[in-house]
């Protein structure tokens, strides 16, 4: 692929030139995206940055096309260059996608400064975090719609990466625009149109795939058809079975009952009449039939479990997009989204017996309007005002054969919130400074409230604030700032939560039990961010691009939201053979006072021969009052890569490295980390012309020297050596 694929990244040594003199370019042409009387509609900005095409052009077309930008769609909720935004969120495209032949969402997201995967290798334990802040505190959307599941041990979401055709991960406090979770961050995951992948008069297609990985032994297939039979209508249908086993770690070992055997699917359809009108309807769906330990993330226990996962999304839409209509720029979206992981007990090991069925079901009803109106106030000022409302219910259903489920409440929680955000562009400003600003102003009021027969309902407001601003003194650097409050409902398990947490068989046996706490306040943030970057073309050689961006960002929070377990510790503080002695609780407290601070890079070149991106993070934060550190900190980390694209050939080689510090921000040294690095390659070939189009290879091995390590707060070592391969075909008409 020629001028498309990006993979953004930073390294340490480009930190101080890009704070220095900063970054997210605003060019002239940001003005006509953030506040011109003649946008590019939602939909299109983000279909233009994933369509698919060819790994390496050959001739005149590669030597014609020049890297495009990336167009951020999440960030302001309106189209939008993700280096002129002021602040850090990455854009991975289709075929981003596709050189890492991801099989979970971890595989796709572990480049992304700021963020992290936790709860080991097993698939259904993942769960992301961003900037330290991870479960509820970070937002996950499928095309739009809110995955609110949240379980201790069995991960945040479910989605198979064959559907994707972008994902964009926002860093940073955006309440003002998303409500309660945008403490961390928002992860957005779009799903394939056919349009992205018909090109030309093409009106339809096909495309089967099968894939194998080795250290889980993972047998894939999908298939995918896909067509615009008529003018405007545009249908996609895609279905993909995994299926693997065990996982052969870095040190030598395996991780037993790690079984998937997994079916998922998409069907989706839109079509756009009146010529500015749009309606759509999808169907996402994840299965998963998995042989685990009921406490899936780490090495697990010895009570294996049935796990049946489900993940159902229903979404239906419409949008009005008429580029000479300035004052309505409408999207509307309802949503249902059902998940579930029910658990089969396979032994008697754990806290129940042989057959019995543990339930835990959130189903989520939602539904969002934004408008979008622009105007030019001036000659010189362009403003476009976004606005709108959202509400959704969250409803929680617990379950075992003695009745409820241990952890798992039954309880619900229902949302009310109203946003509004400006974006003023303004050339020249005061007619003195040169070049650009943009100014995002944002606020948003939220109210919700949690209820449950186990105990007090709990119910708050909150109103969140943010500013941003972009200075482009010239058009290849920009300075940025940002401040924003955000906030975090507690949810219905830390509200709630009841019954057993676990036991220890020790003398006349040792519970240590769940109590509730009904009167947690919501976590509340304040987020100051500042950075920079660059932006150039043709630093090398004709039509290539080289950006870079920095930003250094402080978080002071109040009412941090944490779980606090109290186990005496046996033999010192308490006799286990006196029954009751030993008994412990386990609550959800509130952390008054925090603060984490860390700097994030990004930098990636494009050119018609090479690819590369650098990425850097770090991350610190302590307990104002004691001085402690807090519990959701990451080791120092900064990843390589490197392409070289050979469009003599149709192919794609490079190679990727992870080199992560020493952790040691850590009060207690047993839970210090080693330092490690990790390194794969990859090559795809797919031919442009002639009897092989249509065929694509993917070939790739990851953690090629089959290092032993573990990340921060997992408790298992990663996987090991994995030699991945995928064989694509498509046939289109």
């Amino acid at each position: 692929m020629v001028g498309r694929n990006r993979f953004w990244g930073a390294s340490p040594l480009a930190l101080g030139m890009a704070l220095g003199l900063a970054a997210a370019a605003l060019t002239p042409g940001a003005r006509a995206a953030a506040g011109s009387a003649q946008p590019t509609p939602p939909g299109e900005a983000a279909e233009q940055v994933a369509q698919e095409t060819p790994v390496a052009e050959s001739g005149e077309a590669a030597e014609a096309e020049a890297p495009s930008d990336t167009i951020s769609v999440t960030a302001t909720r309106n189209p939008l260059k993700s280096f002129e935004y002021p602040g850090m969120v990455t854009v991975q495209d289709r075929e981003d996608i596709q050189l890492l032949q991801p099989s979970s969402p971890d595989d796709i997201l572990r480049f992304v400064p700021g963020v992290e995967f936790f709860g080991g290798p097993r698939r259904t334990g993942e769960a992301p975090s961003i900037r330290g802040f991870s479960g509820p505190d970070v937002i996950i959307l499928f095309d739009g719609a809110r995955q609110n599941y949240d379980s201790g041990h069995d991960g945040r979401f479910f989605i198979d990466p064959s559907v994707l055709k972008s994902v964009e991960v926002l860093r940073g406090s955006s309440s003002s625009l998303y409500g309660s979770g945008g403490t961390g961050g928002v992860i957005e995951f779009r799903t394939i149109d056919a349009g992205d992948l018909l090109t030309g008069d093409e009106t339809v297609g096909a495309t089967v795939s099968a894939g194998y990985q080795t250290a889980n032994r993972e047998r894939a297939g999908t298939f995918t058809g896909y067509t615009k039979p008529v003018e405007g209508l545009d249908i996609v249908g895609s279905v993909t079975k995994r299926d693997s086993g065990s996982i052969e770690l870095g040190d030598g070992s395996e991780l037993d009952n790690s079984d998937d055997d997994i079916l998922s699917g998409l069907a989706k359809a839109s079509y756009t009449f009146a010529e500015h009108h749009r309606i759509e309807g999808s169907f996402l769906s994840f299965n998963n039939t998995a042989e685990e330990p009921s406490n899936g993330q780490g090495l697990g226990s010895d009570d294996i479990v049935e796990k049946d996962i489900q993940s159902n999304t229903f979404r239906a839409a419409y949008g009005y997009h008429n580029p000479q209509d300035h004052l309505f720029d409408l999207d509307v979206l309802a949503y249902y989204t059902q998940a579930q992981a029910d658990e089969l007990r396979l032994d008697d090991l754990g806290a129940g017996p042989e057959g019995e069925v543990l339930k835990r079901d959130v189903d989520t009803v939602g539904f969002r309007l934004d408008n979008r109106s622009r105007a030019m106030l001036s000659d010189d000022i362009g403003a476009t005002f976004t606005y709108g409302g959202e509400f959704y219910r969250d409803v929680q259903d617990g379950a075992s054969a003695s009745g409820d489920r241990d952890g798992v409440p039954d309880a619900d929680t229902t949302f009310f919130g109203l946003f509004a955000q400006g974006e003023f562009a303004i050339a020249e400003p005061f007619g003195v400074l040169p070049g650009d600003v943009l100014i995002i102003p944002g606020l948003r009021f939220d109210s919700y409230r949690s209820t449950s027969d186990l105990a007090a309902d709990n119910q708050d407001q909150a109103v969140s604030p943010s500013i941003k601003l972009a200075y482009l003194p010239v058009e290849w650097l920009n300075f940025f700032a940002s401040y924003g409050h955000a906030f975090r409902a507690p949810s219905v398990d830390e509200l709630y939560m009841s019954g057993v947490h676990f036991e220890i068989p020790v003398g006349a046996g040792v519970t240590n039990r769940f109590v509730s706490n009904p009167d947690l306040d919501p976590q509340r943030t304040q987020t100051f961010e500042f950075g920079g970057g660059f932006s150039f073309d043709d630093v090398l050689q004709d039509r290539d691009k080289l950006e870079i961006k920095a930003s250094h960002f402080i978080i002071w929070g109040k009412d941090f939201i944490d779980l606090s377990v109290n186990q005496p510790e046996l033999f010192i503080d308490c006799n286990p053979f006196i029954p009751g002695d030993c008994d412990g609780t386990t609550n959800s407290t509130n952390v008054p006072k925090a603060k984490l601070w860390g700097s994030e890079i990004e930098l990636g070149y494009d050119g018609q021969r090479f690819l590369g991106s650098l990425g850097w993070s770090t991350i610190d934060g302590e307990n104002r009052e004691t001085g402690e550190k807090l519990g959701v900190l990451k080791a120092d980390r900064l990843t390589v890569i490197g392409g070289v694209k050979v469009p003599e050939i149709d192919s794609l080689v490079g190679w990727r490295s992870t080199f992560a510090a020493k952790f040691d921000k850590v009060d207690d040294p047993s839970e210090e980390r080693d330092a490690y690095n990790v390194h794969d390659i990859f090559f795809a070939w797919q031919p442009a012309e002639g009897p092989l189009e249509g065929l694509r290879v993917d070939l790739g091995v990851d953690n090629l020297f089959d290092a032993d390590y573990e990340r921060v707060f997992v408790g298992v070592p990663e996987q090991g050596r994995n030699f991945k391969a995928l064989v694509s075909y498509s046939l289109k008409w």
